[in-house]
């Protein structure tokens, strides 16, 4: 009976392969998918940055662009195949290569990087919420926010704000927790109306003065001495800032994969990440550019171009035009909370206590953790540099995709046993050393030095947009040596 209660284990339903007949994502979900990755405000602010403000070639920003999303299609699909071939997670496929346990303590990396990420990202959503809830109130009566109950600060949040952050976990919770079937909902409803938002914005520019914004926008396009030998540094440089913004989201790329058909439409949705990116680049390009020309035709004197959506937004008079604007902001950050910071944290949680958690109980979890780093975020969190350690523990995640890689495609040769994939019996194929890899957990780290070297040694940070490859291939090379046969 011991025996039988120990197979089981590491069983989840929510780690299982995934049921054929929910095998039915296809190409145009994968360009949803992606499309959220680079709607956030971050991806516009990112993208927005390099062409209007570092001065840089545009042909030279385009092309590095493209060179940085080419790597990420690349890796992307190396750790994607395998999750859709076996119907299963990053976390559960890591068991392969570092061992049962390794993986479920190594798995757990994935989830203090994610955590930190979805209670900063929470934070940050609130504060739409609370513009939104300022504005309603401002137009039910604008001596309201006057009074002294809006003054009083806790945390560095009053009572608006309060109401905003708590509403905000509520509302992720209730929507992220209902598993894939409804997620899928929410990225394609998500991509496809702020695209529609975007879009909608953009018309609203150009058809307001055809002439003024089509050249304003050819004037942004900065073409000159595109084949100086200078701008090879700076293209190289554009596609590692490209590379490393989406660099998080390859290592649990397979958490969706798993749901797809098969790997044609796997390919064809992964190449749809090139497509989202020249559409959200010329979309952001103008928007940028007409908008700095309509603030430069008025009375406003502002010294700098706008690229964050959040500073567009707050230079604008119409209050429809405002809140919708706020409203795409709030649907394009919750998503990309969803598929960047939730459900792999989900995952890795539920891999960790297998036999007690499922997607309702983590949830709750990543809820509460989320809020109260959430809450602290301004007022501690952000001032005790706390985002140097997560990128540390970031810097991990190169090395454990070129462990994984190394394992499924040269040393398993893409083979996989799944009964032992849940099992702790001491003759099991993944228990290893006591449940421990020691080679891959040795390669883990020798990889992991040369990628954090790039965050904390000085004379390496020039090279910090590139620390996931280099880590990525150090662990690689070094398991391959070690494991080999």
């Amino acid at each position: 009976m011991s025996q039988q209660k120990s197979k089981k284990t590491l069983i989840n339903w929510d780690l299982v392969t995934v049921n054929p007949n929910d095998k039915n994502w296809d190409w145009k979900d994968l360009f949803c998918f992606w499309g959220v990755n680079i709607q956030s405000v971050i991806g516009f602010s990112l993208i927005a940055s390099l062409y209007v403000v570092y001065d840089l070639n545009t042909y030279v920003v385009f092309l590095g662009t493209i060179l940085g999303t080419i790597l990420v299609c690349f890796f992307s699909y190396l750790i994607g195949l395998p999750s859709q071939k076996f119907g299963l997670p990053f976390v559960v496929l890591l068991r392969s290569s570092l061992g049962i346990k390794g993986a479920q303590y190594f798995g757990l990396l994935r989830f203090f990087v994610g955590i930190f990420m979805f209670g900063i990202q929470t934070y940050f959503l609130s504060k739409a919420f609370s513009y939104v809830i300022r504005i309603l109130v401002f137009n039910i009566e604008p001596l309201i926010l006057d009074q002294e109950i809006f003054l009083l600060f806790i945390l560095g949040l009053n009572i608006i704000d309060w109401a905003s952050i708590i509403l905000t976990i509520i509302l992720q919770t209730f929507l992220f927790s209902s598993g894939m079937i409804l997620n899928r909902k929410i990225i394609r409803f998500s991509a496809i109306s702020v695209y529609f938002g975007i879009i909608l914005f953009f018309l609203s520019i150009f058809l307001s003065d055809v002439k003024l914004y089509s050249s304003t926008f050819i004037n942004a396009l900065n073409l000159n001495d595109f084949s100086n030998k200078e701008n090879l540094v700076p293209l190289f440089t554009v596609a590692g800032t490209v590379f490393a913004y989406f660099s998080i989201i390859i290592l649990s790329f397979g958490d969706f994969t798993r749901y797809v058909k098969n790997s044609d439409e796997l390919r064809k949705g992964n190449l749809s990440l090139i497509l989202n990116l020249i559409i959200f680049s010329f979309l952001a390009l103008f928007i940028v550019a007409g908008f700095d020309a309509i603030l430069k035709q008025g009375s406003q004197n502002i010294p700098r171009i706008l690229t964050n959506p959040t500073d567009i937004i707050g230079t604008l008079d119409s209050l429809l035009i405002v809140n919708l604007a706020l409203l795409f902001v709030i649907i394009a950050s919750a998503s990309t909370n969803l598929i960047a910071n939730f459900i792999p944290s989900q995952y890795t949680l539920i891999n960790f206590i297998p036999s007690s958690l499922s997607l309702k109980s983590s949830s709750y979890i990543i809820a509460i953790l989320g809020f109260v780093i959430g809450v602290f975020w301004l007022s501690f969190l952000s001032q005790i540099g706390i985002l140097s350690f997560v990128d540390t523990f970031a810097a991990f995640f190169g090395p454990l995709f070129g462990i994984m890689i190394t394992d499924f495609y040269f040393i398993k040769k893409r083979k996989l046993q799944n009964k032992d994939i849940y099992s702790l019996e001491r003759d099991g194929e993944y228990y290893y050393s006591g449940g421990w890899h020691v080679k891959g957990v040795y390669s883990l780290f020798l990889g992991f030095i040369f990628s954090a070297s790039t965050i904390w040694n000085p004379n390496f940070m020039f090279f910090q947009s590139y620390s996931w490859i280099v880590g990525g291939i150090v662990a690689a090379f070094s398991y391959y040596l070690l494991a080999k046969k």
